[in-house]
């Protein structure tokens, strides 16, 4: 049984109809359905005459993409789909061949899948498995580091077995990890999370967000360690906090939270006299809580953990002296190509 990386689009505009579908899909609209396809010299051709201004190294890592899609994933192979709009991950069991889906002018290029688990936190994942998680691939075989056993162990439930540093260069292909370039800000983005849960744990992490409320302007009184009712930070605007709209906010470092969870916040926001409410998961959402979430979208909002870091970079600048030296930035630029 192999684990394949199959991404959903460059900001993730196909997940909810891959989610929602149960099917691994990818781009490539142009490409017509690849099922007459027998041999990969006859895909180079292909790729050659629908993209005939691309480079001939390109055209090649497209070959080993869509041939891996289209022939080399197997029924009852795993895919992993590290998710955009939220800081979680999906897996599935492939349960069929490839098929080609027409929709008006476009084709889609699928492959039938039933999600296991579609709102794993990233952070059950240890760090290299993150980082080949990051290939900035569509499709790409994961399998360095006890890849396949250690996904598996994450997907029971179970803690990450220790990872074996053993794969060949020789046992790579293009489309598999070795040779894929890394999504950099997503790197980035897991490092900073793999610090703040070993820095700001338990009430930390309310303090952390109390910290980006403040940065926004916020004035903010923080309840005590301890059993809270149900509010750990209350907010409000103006010098005194008096002014709306007013916060209940909620934190819990563990996760993913269920959607009794918004409701019991409902009856917080009662409590205290808020406006609205911020409900921070650092563990995320199950798959049920967006959909609860869009019904009350203009008093509740939901918070993962790449949320707060989000939030927590926009404002880093403004944060207290005592949260930066705990948490020391820095800003780099680099090209984009």
């Amino acid at each position: 049984m192999a684990i394949w990386l199959v991404r959903a689009g460059r900001h993730g505009e196909r997940e909810e109809a891959a989610l929602e579908k149960g099917m691994a899909v990818i781009g490539w609209e142009e490409l017509p359905d690849l099922t007459p396809i027998k041999t990969r010299e006859a895909l180079a051709e292909l790729l050659k005459e629908t993209y005939p201004d691309e480079g001939p190294n390109r055209l090649a890592n497209w070959n080993g993409q869509l041939w891996a899609f289209r022939d080399r994933i197997q029924k009852d192979d795993l895919v992993v789909l590290p998710l955009k709009r939220r800081s979680a991950i999906a897996i599935g069991r492939v349960t069929g061949g490839y098929s080609y889906q027409a929709e008006g002018t476009d084709g889609f290029h699928t492959r039938p899948v039933k999600w296991l688990k579609t709102d794993i936190p990233r952070s059950a994942f240890d760090q290299d498995l993150l980082y080949s998680l990051g290939a900035f691939m569509t499709v790409c075989q994961i399998r360095r580091n006890n890849a396949e056993l250690r996904i598996k162990a994450v997907l029971e439930g179970k803690k990450s077995v220790a990872a074996i540093q053993h794969v060949s260069e020789a046992d790579q292909t293009e489309a598999e990890e070795g040779t894929a370039p890394t999504d950099i800000p997503q790197y980035a983005e897991d490092r900073i999370r793999e610090f703040i849960e070993q820095k700001f744990k338990g009430h930390g992490l309310a303090r952390l967000v109390d910290a980006v409320l403040r940065a926004t302007g916020y004035t903010t009184a923080v309840s005590p360690p301890g059993p809270d009712g149900g509010v750990d930070i209350v907010a409000g605007r103006g010098p005194m906090g008096f002014d709306p709209p007013r916060l209940c906010v909620q934190v819990k470092s563990s996760g993913p939270v269920n959607v009794e969870i918004i409701q019991r916040l409902h009856g917080s926001m009662k409590g205290v006299g808020a406006d609205q409410g911020l409900l921070v998961s650092w563990g995320g959402f199950n798959a049920k809580v967006p959909t609860e979430q869009r019904s009350q979208f203009f008093s509740i909002r939901l918070w993962d953990s790449g949320d707060l870091i989000q939030a927590l970079l926009e404002n880093y600048e403004s944060l207290s002296p005592d949260i930066q030296a705990g948490l020391p930035l820095k800003r780099i630029w680099v090209l984009v190509e």
